[in-house]
């Protein structure tokens, strides 16, 4: 049996350390952070048509139906996460993302794939890209999460889940968006954020350790990187209202 079929099939009990019943307590933290995150990036229509790739337990289907979002659906490969996500909406499938894109021509107006890259090969991750493209609607957006190669720490997510196929860079997943067709490709950290006493000091040592990385970057290569250097962020790209123009 292939491997991440074996890992799969129990990646909510033994990957995740998940129960049967979805957590709420710990999606609501979530849901935090995400406002912050994905500030600006959300469609304005509530009946925007999204899909949640790989949606997991269903932490971000939760987060867009607090946001009063009405036209959520996910898909994943695990049953066991399905199993979770159902919990906050019925309109979960579970199966292979790039099947499940299959013939959805320009059906959504938002897609997100969060923590799905880094489980592909190369030509996975372009054949994937590809079926996002295909099924945005004209000016759609697509968001993505993935561990980070740039961070001194990327081993630590690299290799902390033994599905992990890759890890890429800002730049690298930049060049593979434009090449399938995306625009207004764009970045950002997932770090601490102040909403408290002790996450206001965590935001202030950021900056401060932030600053140093940036420096290591000026004195080796000679200037500063992308300037994303958390272990993970994420990437923002929109599919052209036009052929050959901009949203």
């Amino acid at each position: 049996m292939d491997y991440q079929k074996r890992i799969y099939e129990q990646y909510a009990s033994v990957c995740r350390s998940s129960g049967g019943v979805f957590n709420e307590k710990e999606a609501m933290r979530y849901a935090a952070g995400f406002s912050r995150y994905f500030d600006g990036w959300l469609p304005p229509e509530k009946n925007a048509n999204i899909l949640d790739l790989a949606c997991g337990s269903g932490r971000t289907l939760y987060f867009l139906k607090k946001k009063g979002y009405s036209n959520i659906c996910g898909v994943d490969i695990s049953e066991e996460q399905v199993a979770l996500a159902r919990q906050v909406t019925n309109n979960v499938t579970v199966g292979n993302v790039l099947e499940f894109l299959t013939g959805k021509q320009s059906k959504y107006d938002l897609i997100f794939a969060q923590d799905i890259v880094e489980h592909l090969t190369k030509n996975e991750v372009f054949d994937m890209l590809e079926a996002c493209q295909n099924a945005l609607a004209p000016g759609g957006r697509l968001i993505l999460s993935s561990p980070n190669a740039e961070s001194p720490m990327f081993g630590f997510r690299r290799y902390g889940d033994f599905t992990h196929e890759i890890c890429i860079t800002p730049s690298a997943v930049s060049h593979v968006l434009k090449i399938v067709g995306f625009d207004q490709v764009t970045f950002r950290e997932i770090g601490p954020y102040s909403h408290g006493i002790v996450s206001g000091i965590r935001t202030v040592l950021w900056a401060i350790l932030r600053w140093f990385l940036k420096l290591y970057n000026l004195i080796e290569i000679g200037h500063p990187g992308s300037g994303i250097c958390t272990r993970d962020f994420l990437i923002s790209a929109v599919k052209p209202s036009r052929e050959g123009g901009d949203v």
